[in-house]
């Protein structure tokens, strides 16, 4: 596991997440809570939830910053079969962050993990690993993606249900109504990323949401460097991964043009800094 850079106190992450998972995977078979296809990307989904949310809390309160609006954030995995394994929160309560962000969340997750690919899967061919940040500017009129975002509905009565109880206490907890669903959804702006082994395995994705867009990619990249699922195969960002391209300018007319044709918008000057530098602060590729 990586550690989260910054001088703070959330810095040790990477002994935090070793005693946590050390401690749940004694508790709970890897298999009590299999589904369909793997959920199991740091251990047994009990010790993956905690990891999670702790992480996330981490980061998104960590007085250095992610820039935005400093709200708290969602964050959904999903498996490569785009089912959802857990659904978390960094407030105290399921209110404390936009109740809309947790479908977001898990939309993003979906469409990062769809339109990524492993390392080999097509030999001779391009690995690229797509963030929901690099689509936003492809799905415009004109775009070479037009139109994507409308091509995989959001499944409603699985993303809106509630519990067995009929209630909502259990958005975000390890029984999040969501888990073992498949959402779908296309989601083209910043805060979902693709989950990669150390040997550029795509294993499904993350999502992120309930601040900025440039906010919500910034702190997806830092849970998923965090994790060290992060050796991105290729991308289409002038660091050739998936991380926010910001390349968009205006004609003589006002029509916003991104050169690359992947290029996202930017939001308050200090998070567009920290993500133009995630690359250097946070690189992509294994660290044992």
């Amino acid at each position: 596991m990586k550690a989260y850079k910054g001088k703070s106190k959330y810095i040790k992450y990477k002994f935090m997440i070793k005693m946590l998972f050390l401690m749940t995977l004694t508790l709970i078979p890897s298999s009590a809570f299999a589904q369909g296809e793997s959920c199991q990307f740091l251990g047994n989904d009990l010790a993956e939830w905690i990891i999670l949310k702790n992480v996330l809390e981490g980061i998104v309160n960590d007085p250095l910053g992610n820039g935005g609006l400093k709200n708290n954030m969602w964050l959904t995995t999903v498996n490569t079969a785009g089912e959802v394994c857990a659904v978390v929160f960094s407030g105290s309560g399921r209110f404390d962050q936009w109740l809309a962000s947790r479908v977001i969340s898990a939309q993003k997750a979906y469409t990062a993990n769809s339109l990524s690919l492993s390392a080999g899967a097509r030999p001779g061919g391009t690995n690229i690993a797509l963030s929901t940040a690099n689509l936003y500017s492809a799905v415009q009129p004109g775009g070479t993606l037009f139109g994507l975002q409308l091509s995989n509905p959001v499944n409603a009565a699985d993303a809106y249900a509630r519990d067995q109880q009929g209630t909502t206490e259990s958005f975000g907890t390890f029984g999040d109504p969501l888990k073992g669903k498949i959402i779908g959804g296309i989601n083209v702006f910043g805060g979902g990323l693709a989950l990669y082994t150390s040997a550029g395995q795509r294993l499904g994705a993350l999502g992120v949401s309930g601040d900025t867009s440039c906010t919500d990619h910034i702190v997806a990249w830092k849970v998923r460097h965090a994790l060290n699922l992060d050796n991105v195969p290729g991308g289409v960002s002038p660091t050739n991964d998936d991380n926010i391209v910001h390349d968009i300018t205006l004609t003589a007319q006002g029509h916003p043009v991104s050169p690359s044709g992947f290029g996202h918008p930017t939001c308050d000057p200090t998070a567009t800094s920290i993500a133009n530098n995630l690359p250097t602060t946070h690189p992509i590729g294994p660290n044992p």
